[in-house]
């Protein structure tokens, strides 16, 4: 019986046998100080990290109500026809009783920041670590950074109701196909998303439709899971018409759900 045990161990849910047998039991290696400290860079760790990001999100957005995520440049310049363009927008939003979410940094994301807070709005920003220095814009007024990239757009996704898209470089870009193929595969539904600047989005809009649609790599309809407008208020006013639209067809469905149960029940009876 001794034997068998040595040749094999139970640590948790894991099972080691013969030479992967580990020399030391967990608890000891995490009472005994005097270990590496490498540990904290490998996956299992990271897990952790990741499920505290999470953790973190969660709790800190939950109650913020309807908002919109407003995404572009971090290098747009203060006094720019696109920065008042984003404090314009964040005005506006932050008026309509909506939240603001941008990613926290400068440019365009403290434009709207910058326009959500002086309206008196909440105003948030989701950083995020990157190998040069960039810190939350003086505009948020409740902020978190995350370590991962893909716990930080899952926060974008799941507490906000729209996207508005300013002009922007490669992380912008990734945000908005991102956010079109969840609206496209049906991840998120009802979902607008908003892309402000006909001429700067002009030739972006037209390939998609000239290549991707020409040769039938998307579907038709496709191109109708976004919009291009040059007007904040239209901005807001599409925003407003989205969800009321999709409010009646919750009424719709939960008025449909309560005639089915109550027929059910009458044939019962």
């Amino acid at each position: 019986m001794t034997d068998s045990r040595s040749a094999e161990r139970q640590a948790g849910p894991l099972t080691y046998r013969g030479r992967e047998i580990p020399r030391s039991t967990t608890d000891q290696r995490l009472l005994d100080r005097r270990g590496p400290t490498d540990w904290v860079h490998t996956d299992p760790w990271r897990v952790l990290r990741i499920q505290s990001e999470f953790v973190e999100g969660f709790g800190m957005l939950s109650e913020v109500g309807r908002a919109v995520c407003v995404f572009g440049s971090a290098r747009v310049k203060p006094g720019t026809p696109y920065y008042r363009l984003g404090e314009t927008i964040g005005d506006k939003l932050a008026r309509a009783g909506y939240t603001v979410i941008t990613g926290g940094g400068p440019g365009l994301m403290e434009a709207a920041n910058k326009g959500a807070a002086l309206a008196g709005g909440t105003s948030i920003g989701l950083g995020i670590e990157l190998p040069f220095e960039q810190a939350l814009n003086e505009y948020v007024n409740m902020g978190v950074t995350f370590r991962y990239f893909f716990v930080r757009k899952t926060m974008f996704v799941k507490y906000s109701q729209a996207f508005v898209v300013l002009p922007g470089g490669f992380g912008t870009l990734d945000e908005l196909f991102e956010a079109i193929t969840l609206v496209q595969t049906g991840k998120v539904t009802r979902f607008p998303v908003i892309l402000v600047g006909s001429e700067f989005w002009g030739g972006l809009v037209e390939w998609i439709r000239e290549r991707l649609l020409a040769e039938q790599l998307i579907s038709p309809h496709d191109t109708d899971l976004f919009q291009v407008t040059d007007d904040p208020d239209e901005v807001v006013e599409s925003i407003r018409r989205a969800h009321a639209e999709w409010e009646r067809a919750v009424e719709e469905e939960e008025a449909v759900a309560e005639l089915e149960e109550a027929l059910h029940e009458a044939e019962n009876a």
